[in-house]
């Protein structure tokens, strides 16, 4: 058999007909419509799907079966039926009048495929795999899949951003940045990167990506947040397409609004790519809800970098101390002790399940249990150490519970 000649049909407003309304047409008919095409299907009934694109006046429905003459007018026909021989009497009416027919009951038998198809943006897939369907969407997933993570080179886009993307890489396993992340990352020309950031994902960059590491290291290496904001317009200035890669959401303490505000008053555009926060992605990897029904209605999301009793403090430790929610702290390790000792004095139990989970959502992650009286031993004697998420509150004890329901499980 000959391979087919590829052609994208451009069928805005042109009239194509579908026989038959079971799950073929349901698969077939939405594709139609986003390509702008005059559906008219005929069956004497339809699925509720589409019977919902009727209702809504998407699709003209004549409800009967098949009669030679209903090609007639059409740019492409689609014959959907259940039945062997009326596919066939479609088929060959479609070809003595030469309009293009897909048959879904024979690949060899049809004078057209319909091929397995996706779109990115503007860029449109589609497979035929000589006439295999299965083949054909499983290719056409995985090109898919590449055009949207970045895998495939997105760098030759004549239509690349322009100026600065505020991307949130998520937690750390590499796999939890979203989409949209992936594939401006997969666009840069310069990539700053932080510490918390996905350093597994900087491994695909180009090797001509410019690469700066931006990392600032709890009482060590520092590089100024100035000094940040200044690279970020230096390099767009310079017509660059930068990418400010970061751990969790910029918006949340990633000083995503200050390097937004720095780009805004020096005119450069900025796109921001919102992340899976560690906040709430870490105790959730270990298990561990920071709301649950009848146990926390309400968490808080504390970044701990200076002490409970520092003047530039701007918590309300008190009131935290009272609140029945769950407290989710983070940069808290180095203080924990004073923490804890502070939640107690202001009305927290000593009792109060604490869990400590280090290196969250990587192969190297692990999490100890404690109360707030005992976590500072328990993180001292364990030599836990940043990166590391603190949970505080009685969903701890709902995450153990989860742990030993599924322990029991296991054969």
């Amino acid at each position: 058999m000959s391979s087919p000649y590829l052609l994208g049909l451009r069928l805005h407003g042109r009239r194509v007909l579908v026989v038959g309304g079971g799950r073929v047409a349901q698969r077939r008919v939405p594709a139609l419509l986003d390509a702008g095409a005059a559906v008219t299907l005929v069956s004497p009934s339809v699925t509720p799907a589409l019977d919902d694109l009727i209702a809504d006046g998407q699709v003209t429905w004549e409800r009967r079966t098949y009669q030679l003459g209903d090609c007639d007018g059409s740019w492409l026909v689609q014959a959907c039926t259940d039945e062997r021989s009326v596919n066939a009497a479609i088929a060959a009416e479609a070809e003595a009048k030469r309009i293009w027919c897909v048959r879904a009951d024979d690949r060899d038998a049809s004078a057209a495929w319909t091929p397995a198809s996706g779109r990115v943006d503007e860029i449109s897939v589609a497979v035929t795999a000589g006439g295999d369907p299965r083949r054909a969407a499983g290719i056409r997933d995985a090109v898919v899949a590449a055009l949207r993570d970045g895998t495939v080179d997105a760098r030759r886009n004549r239509t690349k951003p322009i100026g600065v993307a505020l991307v949130g890489g998520g937690p750390g396993d590499p796999g939890l940045i979203t989409v949209r992340g992936r594939q401006l990352l997969a666009q840069a020309d310069v990539v700053v990167a932080d510490r918390l950031a996905p350093r597994a994902l900087l491994d695909e960059l180009a090797p001509d990506v410019e690469l700066i590491d931006a990392a600032k290291i709890p009482y060590g290496r520092f590089l100024a947040q100035e000094k940040i904001n200044e690279l970020l317009i230096e390099h767009a200035r310079r017509g660059r397409f930068v990418v400010r890669l970061k751990g969790g959401d910029p918006f949340v303490f990633g000083r995503g609004g200050e390097e937004m505000l720095a780009c805004a008053r020096a005119g450069i555009p900025v796109i921001v790519v919102p992340g899976v926060t560690s906040a709430v992605a870490v105790p959730a990897a270990a298990g561990v809800p920071v709301t649950h029904r009848g146990v926390s209605q309400e968490f808080h999301v504390i970044s701990v970098h200076v002490a409970p009793d520092d003047p530039k403090s701007t918590v309300d430790w008190a009131g935290l101390a009272r609140s029945p929610g769950t407290l989710v702290l983070l940069m808290a390790v180095e203080r924990i002790a004073m923490i804890a000792d502070t939640l107690i004095r202001d009305g927290r139990s000593p009792e109060t399940p604490v869990m400590v989970v280090q290196d969250g959502t990587l192969p190297t992650q692990r999490a100890l249990y404690a109360s707030l009286s005992t976590v500072a031993e328990r993180v001292t004697a364990a030599g836990t150490r940043p990166p590391a998420i603190v949970v505080v509150g009685d969903v701890v004890r709902v995450g153990q519970e989860i742990e030993m329901v599924r322990a029991e499980r296991v054969p």
